[in-house]
């Protein structure tokens, strides 16, 4: 006698428990790190053509460091306008700060002005300590985040795998200003 098939997730087939990322993985394979290995070796890549042809204005560690958290932080400031994001980056920020989707706004604007201000001559250094303040001001958002977990759907990295990526990104804000 043939059998009819079952959906899946019925009595008659249980569900399978939710597969749990990699804490590093979802932390460092995420849009924005991404975004910033990305233009670091487009950059370079750029960079080492440019350079190739007799122009070497791209051909420096500078400039491809430059290129990654420029396009890092455009990335992280789309995200503060997503609707799908959105909510959940209100989630993160601490409850004793108030008004946090003006927050949550007011970043993504810093963010992208920050990232703009990467790419010109004259507020280059300027912009990459404030790049580097911002990342150092809204660290307790990751810290709250971590300690909400999964009540934020998704959207929070354990604490140690988003401290050292801050860390990071923190030292190269401090080596594109210096540099």
């Amino acid at each position: 006698m043939p059998t009819t098939p079952v959906p899946a997730g019925t009595a008659a087939t249980p569900a399978a428990p939710p597969r749990r990322r990699n804490p590093w993985a979802q932390t460092f394979l995420s849009p924005v790190p991404i975004a910033f290995a990305i233009g670091i070796a487009a950059t370079a890549l750029v960079g080492a053509v440019l350079a190739a042809l007799g122009t070497p204005v791209l051909a420096t560690w500078q400039a491809a460091l430059t290129g990654g958290l420029s396009l890092m932080f455009l990335i992280a400031a789309s995200g503060r306008l997503n609707p799908k994001l959105r909510a959940g980056l209100v989630a993160m920020v601490p409850p004793a700060i108030p008004r946090p989707g003006l927050v949550v706004a007011a970043t993504g604007v810093l963010e992208a002005a920050g990232a703009i201000g990467l790419l010109v001559p004259a507020t280059h250094h300027a912009a990459a300590i404030c790049l580097a303040l911002l990342l150092v001001a809204v660290f307790p958002a990751n810290v709250h985040a971590a300690r909400l977990g999964d009540r934020l759907g998704g959207l929070h990295s354990p604490l140690l795998p988003r401290t050292i990526e801050q860390v990071v990104f923190v030292a190269a804000c401090v080596a594109v200003a210096i540099g």
